[in-house]
């Protein structure tokens, strides 16, 4: 009995004096070191089982930027797509090997999971003169677990000009996007998404199109702060005006590089990283004679203002002909919550 009472002192450490008496009696040869070390029990904590309730409001409510949350964090794999994360709250995954965050830019694919909202301006210069035209979006991103994501897309604006120079203003097509995580690592995380283009603009502004757009992305960032991200898919309409709008079944592909400056809390430039996103549209249709390969270039910034709001900012430019757009300005603000 008197041995177990001092293993159970040894165990518990309350004290540097009650640590050093049991070192002495150690010393003395009433008990062992290895008593000690073999009757020590390390609690664990049990891993927390959640109803599918509790996954949406953590994923979407939750604080899941902080050092707590950070540790719930898994990675995930091919071979348990169907099996992990789904029954987890999401949270903001770390940085890439290098230090480099997991972010979004403007005319570059996503890849990666996000909480946040954004409103993004667009506008075109028309290198034929028959009237610029510019565009207005709110666009969200929200988890529900690990594995699974929602993107809206709200065009509140959409004008473009027409044949006389004469335009007009209407609502855009609005585009809901699941979209799940194939596999996330440290340096690497894989998606696959599918965007619903629904029919609800005016077609004078090439929309009043339904769609589907399946699309693999990834993100890529291993060797400081260099992030390489991109990624393929097709769009396919199937009903609504397409041949008045000009849409057209196209294959998609883009590949972005960009290097990240200066560290999250250095505002007003704070995660400022420069880009440059390349972005490839090629007709795989009859519906017209030409091939229809588009071709641009998309240089682009994007910086911590202060407060979790980030400004972007791109500029694409078409590199192939005929061009639709001479070239088109984006300018963003957005809210990571």
């Amino acid at each position: 009995m008197k041995k177990e009472r001092i293993i159970k002192k040894a165990q518990s450490c309350l004290s540097t004096v009650l640590c050093l008496g049991v070192t002495l009696l150690a010393a003395s040869g009433e008990i062992s070191a290895q008593d000690i070390v073999e009757e020590q029990v390390v609690p664990t904590q049990a891993e927390r089982d959640y109803s599918f309730s509790e996954v949406v409001t953590e994923s979407v409510t939750g604080d899941v930027y902080s050092d707590k949350a950070a540790a719930n964090w898994q990675d995930l794999s091919y071979s348990n797509l169907f099996s992990k994360g789904w029954d987890k709250p999401w949270v903001s995954p770390p940085n890439g090997g290098g230090g480099a965050p997991r972010q979004g830019w403007l005319s570059a694919y996503q890849g990666v999971f996000y909480r946040l909202g954004i409103a993004v301006f667009g506008w075109q210069h028309d290198p034929n003169n028959t009237g610029d035209g510019y565009t207005g979006n709110l666009v969200n991103f929200t988890p529900l677990n690990q594995r699974f994501e929602i993107e809206t897309d709200i065009p509140m604006v959409s004008n473009r000009g027409g044949a006389s120079s004469d335009s007009q203003t209407n609502f855009g097509d609005f585009r809901i996007t699941p979209r799940i995580i194939l596999s996330e690592s440290r340096d690497v995380t894989q998606s696959f998404n599918v965007a619903f283009r629904t029919p609800t603009g005016n077609s004078f502004n090439g929309n009043n199109v339904a769609a589907i757009t399946p699309q693999y992305e990834f993100w890529a960032s291993s060797w400081k702060g260099l992030v390489v991200r991109g990624g393929a898919g097709f769009s396919i309409p199937y009903s609504g005006d397409i041949n008045r709008s000009g849409v057209r079944s196209t294959f998609n592909a883009n590949l972005a590089v960009g290097y990240y400056f200066t560290p999250h809390d250095f505002t007003p430039i704070g995660d400022m990283v420069w880009y440059l996103s390349t972005n490839v549209s090629q007709a795989i249709d009859n519906r017209a004679q030409s091939s229809g390969t588009f071709v641009s270039l998309a240089p682009g910034f994007r910086t911590h203002i202060g407060q979790n709001w980030f400004l972007l900012g791109s500029v694409e430019i078409p590199v192939t002909n005929p061009q639709p757009f001479g070239y088109q300005v984006l300018g963003g603000i957005m809210k990571v919550y």
